[in-house]
């Protein structure tokens, strides 16, 4: 038996610490590999927007890819180190999450846009 006594009836049970196992690493590691798919398609849309026959419209695109990009890396470090800093770090905040995926849609867009134009 432990030496902790049971909670007592109708009281809320005790909120454990989070788990030091390797959950805060697979999260890091996720953010991670986002911010690689991002930077391999920032990647590609400079490289698109920088061929010698490209409009000004895959320009902007692809510049646009690379700024998109940025914001992304900025978002995913900002969540890297909120979770690595406290050991019940807070959900993602709605304004955080709405960034994010407006970032990844509007990357979507510019892939679109560079491969039909």
């Amino acid at each position: 038996m432990s030496g902790t006594p049971p909670p007592e009836r109708g009281a809320p049970a005790p909120v454990p610490d989070r788990d030091p196992g390797l959950q805060p690493e697979r999260t890091r590691l996720a953010w991670r590999r986002t911010t690689l798919s991002g930077a391999v398609a920032a990647v590609l849309a400079a490289r698109t927007a920088l061929q010698r026959d490209a409009s000004a419209v895959s320009v902007l695109a692809g510049s646009l890819t690379c700024v998109l990009w940025l914001c992304l890396l900025f978002l995913a470090h900002r969540r890297i180190t909120a979770v690595a800093a406290s050991p019940r770090p807070s959900a993602l905040g709605p304004r955080h999450a709405t960034a994010l995926a407006l970032c990844t849609v509007a990357m979507a867009g510019c892939g679109a846009v560079l491969i039909t134009g």
